[in-house]
């Protein structure tokens, strides 16, 4: 039987559409993607940690003899002023007693006076250190102005004088309070010598401050040494943080700090002072011991927006180890290990071109906990694919995933 033409044309058309009805449903469809331009800006590396604030000259005041305390009338956080008086003594010693007492008293004079001296040498030690840095710094200027020299060299040797200052500032502290130490020791043993029990004796504060915490409050028996008040200048507060050893190398004296969750609004501002030469063993929550270093930290913020802080107070820092004015970023989760390379070896990013994804090699400089610094193998403005799925690949259409 002969089909008509109208017939074959109907089988042929027919056929034709379910070839293209099974070529469009077999077709690889276009992975839907969510995209980030990258983008021009400031960026810093940070090492995220809590701290906590404390005093930074924090002065232990203890008994200069032994014998009958009377009740401390202070409580934490009054203020004191130098020469205050923070406790009353009444030596209670025995005539079998006397002698040891006054050797003993004897004794402590002549140490605090080696005390007094090895104070005066650390200022006289620190007054170099502060005139050398000066030097340094007059210099630095000097190449600086004729272009010899990056500023960065210049803002390095402004904190170095900046930190002797300080260290001359702790000398000096030490000196007047071996000073106080002093006049103390000498004041007990003139009073055990002269018999002052009944008048008693008299323990005044070497600083002025706020009392920190007070020791033995009620009345008893004390021996010497034993520690009575704690007073200190809380608006002389530094920051302590408990560093990884790993990490502490990169937190150089002089890095920046930013300090958060401290209580209040915004952040502030701060700079490393030191990082401590000795590490100690912690154990954290998890049970897993670590070597950790602690790292001083100043707080360069206006006193006037801190005044509230005082010490023990837990604090966020992010200590900076790396500043970039103008660094080309992209979201941290765009950029992968490229395929077959080690893990420190190399990173890719696939780029949108023409609707399709394209497989680019990276260089990395530094990345922190949402973007990575890219130096090399993109362009401002270029569209990169965050959290690339299993099925895009190089070459492979893609298409905006809709909001």
């Amino acid at each position: 039987m002969t089909l008509s033409r109208k017939t074959v044309l109907g089988f042929t058309g027919a056929a034709v559409a379910g070839i293209a009805l099974l070529a469009w449903a077999f077709a690889p469809r276009a992975v839907e993607v969510e995209l980030a331009a990258a983008a021009a800006g400031p960026f810093e590396a940070t090492l995220d940690e809590d701290g906590r604030t404390r005093v930074r000259d924090r002065y232990v005041i203890s008994a200069p003899l032994a014998g009958r305390l009377s009740r401390i009338v202070l409580h934490e956080g009054d203020a004191v002023s130098a020469g205050d008086a923070v406790a009353q003594l009444t030596p209670a010693l025995s005539p079998l007693m006397d002698e040891r007492s006054v050797r003993e008293l004897s004794a402590r004079v002549q140490v605090v006076e080696a005390s007094l001296q090895q104070a005066r040498s650390r200022i006289g030690a620190a007054e170099v250190a502060l005139q050398q840095s000066r030097n340094e710094q007059q210099r630095t200027e000097q190449l600086a102005r004729q272009g010899f020299v990056a500023p960065t060299r210049l803002e390095a040797e402004r904190l170095a004088v900046q930190a002797a200052l300080r260290e001359l500032d702790t000398a000096r502290a030490g000196e007047r309070m071996a000073v106080h130490e002093l006049a103390q020791a000498r004041a007990a043993l003139g009073a055990v010598r002269g018999g002052g029990a009944a008048a008693g004796f008299a323990v005044r504060a070497p600083v002025a401050g706020r009392v920190l915490r007070v020791h033995q409050a009620s009345e008893s028996v004390v021996a010497l040494g034993a520690p009575l008040v704690d007073v200190g200048d809380t608006s002389r507060l530094e920051i302590v943080a408990e560093l990884l050893t790993t990490d502490a190398l990169q937190a150089r004296p002089g890095a920046p700090v930013h300090v958060e969750r401290w209580g209040g609004p915004g952040t502030l501002q701060g700079r490393v002072r030191l990082v401590e030469p000795g590490a100690f063993t912690k154990v954290s929550a998890l049970g897993v011991e670590e070597q950790r270093v602690k790292v001083l930290i100043d707080l360069t913020s206006p006193q006037a927006r801190w005044a509230a802080l005082g010490d023990g107070y837990r604090v966020g820092v992010r200590i900076v180890t790396l500043q970039e004015a103008q660094a080309l970023q992209v979201p941290v989760s765009a950029v992968f290990p490229r395929a077959g390379a080690a893990a420190a070896a190399g990173s890719a990013v696939f780029v949108l071109e023409g609707g399709q994804a394209r497989l680019r090699e990276v260089e990395v400089a530094a990345r922190h906990g949402s973007s990575v610094w890219v130096r090399q193998g993109l362009q401002a403005g270029e569209q990169v694919i965050v959290y690339p799925p299993a099925a895009v690949a190089d070459g492979v259409r893609v298409r905006v995933r809709s909001p």
